[in-house]
């Protein structure tokens, strides 16, 4: 393909270099510490809201069904809680520092979750009716904003030095978020966008947070800036890896692992990396998929378009090479995002949890 970017030149691997330190049940044990440590603090948090704010946030959460009644819903994988404790370990402080810090993080990734379903007519996360669809946009729209406040009330209430310098790594990264999304919609009205400019959106949209995630923990726990920087390296280039691999579910994903349709990106017309690249590589396939894309940002009926339509849009992505340099990239901004970490002085068991968790996104079921 005729694309490129800073890390186009180097020698992939076909799957994450090496064995991951831990194996996939101590991820799991990982994700599920983030998750128990967390949720409590975020309940409690949410229980500040007033009616109905606090009822709605819940069911968003997986907390209570529509009717209101308790329920085991899926609340995520909690990659975010879970690296914000570890940072914290890395600063060599106890994993239950960071729990503000992963609180905070998780508030506003569902702050952008709230408002992203209802910008992009999402009517399914996490196999269930969106907020936006069960309690109204007004809803949706009011509950987000008060995460977002939560989370900041809730680092600032430490009142430390490290609590502030907390806050402003956190409120640069919304912001910074805040920016992809607006790139995201803007791109859904363009007929091209480059793979740099995809790059720079996913960047600010996912792996802002993510670098945010896995230097908060170690800020609150005392780490110096240059720590928290190369914290954050890895963690947007982790984001970046993230965000390749959920493009490829968001084309190519099994309705029943990922709660959206059937073809959902392809759905919204989002530019997604597959697209992009798709596009950028020239040839009959990439040509004929530029002509129906065009096609499709100015069809009236694109909404009762078949499942055949879709699928022969993803075919052409697929014959194109945009699903192979995708899957690609994901392996690249591993493999960066590693690198990041041999540049800071980690106890052993976190540049191993680190690793682990990093090769499990990239090798996440698509």
């Amino acid at each position: 393909m005729s694309v490129s970017t800073g890390t186009r030149g180097e020698t992939v691997p076909t799957a994450p270099p090496g064995n991951p330190a831990v194996d996939t049940a101590d991820v799991a044990a990982l994700l599920e510490r983030g998750r128990a440590l967390s949720t409590p603090v975020m309940r409690a948090a949410v229980d500040r809201l007033a009616p109905p704010m606090d009822t709605v946030a819940a069911y968003h959460f997986g907390w209570i069904d529509a009717q209101g009644n308790p329920t085991e819903g899926d609340s995520g994988k909690a990659v975010r809680p879970a690296l914000a404790l570890i940072s914290a370990e890395a600063a060599g402080a106890s994993p239950e520092v960071g729990i503000p810090g992963a609180v905070a993080v998780e508030l506003v990734h569902n702050f952008s979750l709230l408002h992203d379903d209802l910008m992009d007519g999402d009517e399914q996360r996490r196999h269930r009716d969106t907020v936006w669809k069960v309690h109204g946009p007004a809803q949706a729209i009011l509950v987000g904003d008060a995460l977002f406040a939560l989370a900041n009330e809730l680092l600032l209430e430490l009142g430390t030095v490290e609590a502030g310098r907390a806050t402003r790594r956190l409120t640069t990264a919304t912001r910074k978020l805040i920016d992809g999304q607006a790139q995201d919609i803007s791109y859904e009205h363009r007929e091209r966008v480059t793979v740099e400019e995809c790059l720079e959106m996913e960047g600010n949209k996912t792996g802002a947070l993510l670098a945010c995630a896995v230097s908060i923990g170690a800020v609150l726990g005392g780490a110096d800036d240059r720590t928290a920087d190369k914290l954050e390296e890895y963690g947007y280039h982790l984001g970046l890896a993230f965000q390749a691999v959920d493009d490829l579910l968001g084309i190519w994903g099994d309705p029943e692992a990922t709660g959206k349709q059937t073809w959902s990106d392809l759905r919204q017309r989002k530019k997604s990396l597959p697209v992009v690249a798709a596009l950028a590589a020239g040839g009959p396939a990439s040509e004929r998929l530029g002509r129906l894309l065009a096609a499709d940002a100015k069809s009236t009926d694109f909404d009762s378009f078949s499942e055949e339509e879709f699928a022969t849009r993803a075919a052409l992505i697929e014959e194109a090479g945009g699903r192979e340099w995708t899957s690609q990239e994901a392996r690249r901004q591993h493999a960066v995002a590693i690198r990041a970490l041999h540049d800071v002085d980690l106890p052993a068991h976190v540049r191993e949890q680190l690793t682990a968790l990093a090769d499990f996104v990239v090798v996440r079921k698509r």
